[in-house]
């Protein structure tokens, strides 16, 4: 009864978090939540989405289809167009960073998530282009996942948000070996609460559709002296797990389907920084690597590139 309570508490279905026009809504409001937030929707043509909130700065980014963010800041309005992506395992995409002073709406078609935080600092709005992501192969061998980090503190000037995706190919292991980054241990780990938001879809190379499959992977937490926290679940397009605490890892794609997840971090240390502890049992895989190879099959960029 305990697993299944704190399973329910930090892991939720697609659409069980849903807010009028969002399909999922994690912020303040949530329970055992403060630091970090993501809104997800899937907005028609002729619609729009308001962020209307100040002292909150966000990273929209595209996960399927292309919009437009009108954004006001010092009574000075913007528009910026993202040119998005087909799906998330098209390689990254462009995205836009709006201060902690603005305000937005969004127009356009697909899905987009919007990456937040609280905070009263102000730092500035910035437009991300494609081009300008590092893609970013992690691992090797079965652990190979590909890493987009636009809003990483190497590459974004941020008051507190630390955000990354990663591809996982079919049948391989990520966010692993486990870690943790639960403590303020200077130099050598941060606190950062940690939103997961997955997507699954039939493997790269494979059938063109997902139609008549039910896409999925794995993700497992489990708890540190920090906190007590378990979740094993079977993860879905849609899917949100929040890891306020413990030990995270892996997220593993089944054989044949493809996953994909946006992270959201921040926490309350006084440096933006993504520092973790491996679990001392698993950590020695990360020195496996150093003979093996990068999974043949990435990097996935857009398949009008000719990567496949």
């Amino acid at each position: 009864m305990t697993n299944t309570i704190a399973s329910a508490r930090w892991f939720h279905r697609c659409g069980s978090l849903a807010v009028g026009d969002w399909q999922s809504v994690v912020d303040a409001g949530t329970a055992g939540w403060a630091h970090t937030g993501i809104r997800v929707a899937e907005i028609a043509e002729g619609s729009e989405l308001l962020l209307g909130e100040h002292a909150i700065e966000r990273l929209i980014v595209p996960l399927a289809g292309s919009f437009s963010v009108r954004h006001t800041e010092n009574e000075q309005d913007r528009v910026t167009k993202l040119h998005g992506r087909t799906t998330v395992f098209d390689g990254p995409t462009d995205t836009l960073y709006l201060s902690a002073a603005t305000t937005a709406t969004i127009t356009g078609a697909g899905r987009v998530a919007v990456a937040t935080s609280p905070t009263g600092s102000v730092h500035p709005t910035r437009y991300i282009a494609a081009s300008e992501v590092a893609v970013e192969l992690r691992g090797a061998g079965s652990s190979s996942r590909q890493v987009h980090n636009f809003g990483t503190p190497e590459n974004l000037d941020a008051a507190r948000l630390i955000v990354c995706e990663v591809i996982t190919p079919a049948g391989n292991w990520s966010s692993y070996p486990p870690h943790k980054h639960d403590e303020h241990l200077p130099g050598h780990e941060s606190r950062l609460e940690e939103i997961y938001y997955f997507e699954a879809a039939r493997a790269r190379g494979d059938a063109p559709t997902d139609a008549g499959t039910d896409p999925f992977g794995m993700f497992s937490t489990y708890s540190s002296p920090a906190g007590s926290i378990d979740i094993n679940a079977m993860v879905r397009t849609g899917d949100i797990a929040l890891v306020p605490y413990g030990y995270h890892g892996p997220a593993a794609a089944a054989p044949g389907y493809d996953l994909y997840y946006l992270n959201v971090m921040a926490g309350p240390d006084p440096d933006r920084a993504w520092l973790i502890s491996d679990d001392p049992a698993h950590g020695w895989v990360r020195e496996s690597w150093a003979t093996q190879s990068t999974d043949p099959r990435l990097p996935y960029l857009n398949e009008r590139d000719g990567v496949h």
